[in-house]
């Protein structure tokens, strides 16, 4: 084990030693050194001479998941003889998940919420951790009921918590809560279970939905089809008649930060329009739901579309929320590659890698001939920083006569 920093607390984690990062690691070291507020946002060069990576100031491992790995790592020193379950996946990163299977953890549910282990299975002195993303009260009572204590392993992320309070706060106060995220998202559906239990609530995934809602909250389309457009996606007994009154806009923590505030705007002016001066007792103020980490990351990739690069690598889970967005702001520029690690790049040079328009695994000669020059590279919340570590090596192996890393890495020395 090792002691890892997070960049946005600066609390130490203890976390293996095989996630730590001799590249990365020394980089970020650096850029936090010399950049304690977080106020520069420029990418790093990290230049080999015969290719350029450039990597944003923000990437990879975030507290949330930091504290994740630290928990459940504990969970299973402390309980060399008890089973150990994990709810889903702790995180959305492959490489991580495994290590935890590899060491008897098993999974009690996929990440769609499908069952794998029945709940009668279960008995008092088996552990279960529950993953970063939180669960719903549904499952939290489920596990009370059997006499299992899943508060002592509890490794749900305190920005995922922080919307959870928000969400009650705004249904303390009548308001209806509109969740920005994808409905069956793990996250979305823990928010959606305890925004529930305090508010009305209701999910939309992007802003041609929100777009379909506003005309419900007009009145311009009937509400005899709400259900058929919605009714997948509301809290029990909702009554779009009554409980559109009052609104706050909460995220699922990995959207994208500017489609949340797209979303916020474009209701935003739909109730001014709606309620002009009296908008306030109306619409509610809810920009402080937005994970800062989510938001660093984002802020940083979005700087590196000022570059000039040849091609994009972003590496994590194909099932991490935050990764995807991140690939996707790339691929607005670049020529963009999502990867889950460095084992989709094979030695003749073909990079296998998902693409997100088709949805479906494709293959392509990138390191063959006219070789790229400049390469940005980054990865999900969810991906350690060894994984990008490994990535680089790789890709260096391509390329005659590369400046040492040894060299390239004294530009960093504190």
């Amino acid at each position: 084990m090792y002691i890892f920093v997070s960049r946005q607390t600066m609390k130490t984690f203890d976390i293996p030693t095989y996630y730590r990062s001799s590249i990365i690691g020394k980089v970020k070291s650096y850029r936090t050194a010399n950049d304690h507020r977080k106020k520069d946002f420029s990418p790093t060069l990290l230049d080999f001479g015969v290719v350029k990576f450039h990597i944003p100031r923000h990437f990879g491992f975030c507290y949330g998941v930091e504290n994740a790995i630290e928990i459940s790592y504990k969970a299973i020193h402390e309980n060399p003889d008890k089973r150990i379950f994990l709810l889903s996946q702790m995180i959305h990163n492959p490489g991580v998940n495994a290590d935890l299977l590899n060491l008897g953890v098993r999974f009690l549910q996929d990440t769609e919420g499908q069952q794998l282990i029945p709940w009668t299975d279960l008995v008092k002195d088996d552990i279960v951790i529950i993953p970063a993303f939180g669960t719903t009260i549904d499952i939290e009572n489920k596990l009370s009921s059997i006499g299992i204590q899943a508060e002592t392993y509890n490794t749900t992320c305190p920005f995922v918590e922080k919307v959870w309070k928000r969400s009650k706060k705004l249904g303390e106060d009548k308001h209806t809560v509109i969740i920005h995220g994808k409905h069956q998202h793990e996250e979305t559906r823990a928010t959606f279970s305890h925004a529930s239990v305090n508010a009305k609530s209701i999910v939309v995934k992007d802003l041609s939905e929100t777009k379909l809602l506003a005309q419900y909250i007009t009145g311009e389309k009937d509400i005899s089809s709400f259900n058929v457009d919605f009714g997948h996606a509301i809290s029990d007994g909702f009554n779009p008649n009554y409980d559109f009154d009052k609104i706050g806009v909460v995220n699922q923590t990995t959207m994208l930060a500017s489609d949340t505030q797209e979303i916020t705007d474009y209701l935003y002016s739909i109730y001014l329009s709606k309620y002009g001066e009296e908008i306030k007792a109306h619409f509610a103020n809810t920009r402080d739901t937005l994970c800062y980490a989510t938001n660093d990351n984002q802020t940083s990739t979005k700087a590196l579309l000022d570059l000039d690069a040849d091609i994009a690598i972003v590496i994590g889970g194909y099932n991490s929320s935050n990764t995807s967005h991140l690939a996707e702001l790339l691929d607005q520029k670049f020529r963009t590659y999502f990867i889950k690690d460095e084992t989709e790049i094979s030695e003749n040079g073909t990079l296998d890698y998902l693409n997100q328009h088709e949805n479906q695994m494709k293959s392509e000669a990138v390191f063959v001939e006219n070789l790229p020059n400049n390469i940005v590279i980054s990865s999900g919340a969810s991906c350690p920083d060894a994984v990008v570590d490994r990535v680089l090596q790789k890709i260096l192996n391509f390329y005659n006569n590369p400046s040492t890393i040894e060299s390239v890495l004294s530009n960093f020395n504190l």
